[in-house]
């Protein structure tokens, strides 16, 4: 098998992936997965559509992490894996879109207007 590679994105973060053949090793930006995302949450995000498949001991994954941060990166990191699995096996959609793991998240931090100190938030109103 060659390698395979997809990108993903969410809020600020892109993850660029390359799978191939192996025996389940995740690097993100040259670390452990464990090293980069302490927290097992994180880790548990970014292994989901392959537990789902029950390919975990598989493919050696190779990641690409910028900007962004923990939670946008390991949404990003899901959505890359899930588009590299897709192209690895196509038959596979079905399961990966069931749960959710497809689709883009939009949701992206709305800009800051003129004249206002957030987006939305307005200064204090004073009648005099």
């Amino acid at each position: 098998m060659e390698v395979v590679n997809a990108i993903g994105r969410r809020k600020a973060a892109i993850a660029r992936v390359y799978v191939s053949e192996g025996n389940g090793k995740i690097t993100v930006n040259r670390r452990e997965l464990s090293d980069y995302f302490p927290s097992p949450i994180l880790q548990f995000v970014v292994k989901q559509p392959l537990s789902l498949l029950n390919v975990d001991g598989q493919y050696d994954i190779k990641v690409n992490l910028v900007g962004g941060g923990f939670k946008g990166q390991s949404e990003a990191a899901r959505l890359a894996i899930t588009r590299a699995l897709i192209k690895i096996n196509p038959e596979s959609k079905p399961a990966l879109k069931a749960e959710g793991f497809v689709t883009r998240d939009p949701r992206a931090v709305e800009r800051k207007k003129p004249g206002r100190p957030k987006a939305r938030k307005r200064f204090q109103f004073s009648k005099r």
